[in-house]
Order: structure tokens, then C-alpha cells, then sequence
């Protein structure tokens, strides 16, 4: 079955780094555009970064531009987002999700914390 298993999370402090991985399983990734959303208690989850099927093009939220970089390794089936330069309102629960076939298949994964807090 399909599977989306995001691991990395964790507290942090300001001005710390993380790196967010996502490991895939039960569908072709290589074919599979990927992205990565966060939500905070009492928001509305938001696309952070995205990243196209063969890794060529990126996009990003302009709260995280310069600060966050999504990559992926598909000889692994993992998206990873790595994160510097935290800041407390970049605490959130951050989701991967999988986007295949024009859209027509959509996965989501179970999310991982992430906490920056002095």
C-alpha cells in the first residue's frame, strides 16, 4: 500500500537547523511531483515547498525563501526539506504529500512536529 513516512522533526532552538525527510513506498516516487505543508495550531496548513518529478524545479513559500531548500534522491524515494536559520513561527506539524497523473493521485503522510523554542 501506499506509504508517506516523515521523520526529522523535533524542538529546536532559534536560529537552529533540522532536516525533514519523507520516505515513500507503494508508488512510482520517480513519477510523483512532492511538496511539503505545514500547519500551526489554529491555521490553515500552507505549502512550504515543492519540488517537480525529477527534482529540476523548486518553489517556495516566501516565508521561507533562502532559509528552507526541498531536494529529493529518487534512487531512494525520499523528499527531504532541509531547514536553517528556525524561527519560533516556523512551528508547525509539516506533512509531505505526493501528486501523480495530473493531480489524479494524491497522498498525504502522517506528519512530524517541529518545535523552535528557546
Amino acid at each position: 500500500q501506499v506509504q508517506l513516512v516523515e521523520s526529522g522533526g523535533g524542538l529546536v532552538q532559534p536560529g537552529g537547523s533540522l532536516r525533514l525527510s519523507c520516505a515513500a513506498s507503494g508508488f512510482t516516487f520517480s513519477s510523483y511531483a512532492m511538496r511539503w505543508y505545514r500547519q500551526a495550531p489554529g491555521k490553515e496548513r500552507e505549502l512550504v515547498a515543492a519540488i517537480s518529478s525529477a527534482g529540476g524545479s523548486t518553489n517556495y513559500a516566501d516565508s521561507v525563501k533562502g532559509r528552507f531548500t526541498i531536494s529529493r534522491d529518487n534512487a531512494k524515494n525520499t523528499v527531504y526539506l532541509r531547514m536553517n536559520s528556525l524561527k519560533p513561527e516556523d512551528t508547525a506539524a509539516y506533512y509531505c504529500r505526493a501528486l501523480g497523473d495530473f493531480n489524479r493521485y494524491d497522498y498525504w503522510g502522517q506528519g512530524t512536529q517541529v518545535t523552535v523554542s528557546s
